[in-house]
């Protein structure tokens, strides 16, 4: 089988596209595993629908299915494009989530992300207020002094109480964010998350502390934007193919 490898933000996702829809868990699995693998925080697999360019099935590493990923928008729609599946530079595609519509631009890409929804708010945990924010997938958020104070220990009992992803996020005086983010599924800290930078930053939009448009750096240190107009969040940076390759491994057919 081809599959091709792609980093977007410090986000890396195997990519391939099918004829047909199932349960991929386990190629998931082997194919993200670092050493035994290609390698991947996650795996995302094009299917034809009749309505929309394609559907996708996200895969995180450990083999459980995410509704959805900013990063993974990003990386699919280039590859959509690039294979003749979507055309005119755009992609609309339907994820777990709901439908996304992507624009490429060479190696730039932006989504337009779903619209936000604050499942929970003033969640006092470990010292901080968080809020709980699902942007495609839950996020609980939260604003600290020193992005570099990230208690991993914190991220993974919080990620199992509220079965959700953590994010923290510093503002500078120049109103750019960092922002650092554990993710289920990965079970560890990622070198960044578009859904979670979404849900940083929507927090800090309605709070009135950052402008329409903001530069937002993920643990990766790639410059991403994230902007509110038209009554939308957009999320957009580059993104690279790393590789295309035949892989040998041996894989039972039943995993393809």
């Amino acid at each position: 089988m081809n599959v091709v490898k792609y980093n977007a933000s410090g986000n890396d996702f195997v990519i391939f596209h099918h004829s047909q829809k199932r349960d991929r868990s386990e190629l998931a699995k082997l194919l993200c595993h670092r050493h035994e693998g290609v390698g991947a925080d996650g795996m995302v697999v094009l299917v034809p629908h009749p309505e929309y360019d394609f559907e996708w099935e996200f895969y995180n590493s450990d083999g459980s299915v995410a509704n959805m990923c900013g990063n993974a928008t990003r990386a699919v729609a280039h590859y959509a494009i690039e294979h003749g599946i979507s055309i005119n530079s755009e992609a609309e595609f339907l994820t777990g989530a709901g439908v996304i519509k992507t624009v490429v631009n060479g190696l730039y890409a932006v989504t337009d992300m779903l619209e936000p929804k604050y499942l929970q708010e003033n969640i006092e945990e470990f010292g901080h207020n968080w809020s709980l924010i699902d942007t495609g997938v839950p996020h609980l958020v939260t604003e600290v002094e020193n992005i570099n104070d990230f208690d991993l220990e914190m991220a993974r009992e919080l990620r199992f109480k509220y079965d959700a992803n953590v994010n923290i996020y510093e503002i500078d005086e120049d109103k750019s964010m960092k922002v650092r983010t554990y993710e289920r599924g990965v079970e560890d800290e990622t070198l960044a998350c578009g859904t979670g930078m979404t849900a940083c930053y929507v927090k800090a939009y309605n709070e009135g502390k950052v402008e329409d448009m903001a530069r937002v750096y993920p643990k990766s240190h790639e410059e991403i934007y994230l902007e509110f107009t038209d009554g939308k969040f957009k999320f957009g940076g580059k993104v690279s193919k790393v590789f295309e390759a035949e892989l040998t491994l041996d894989i039972p057919p039943y995993m393809l």
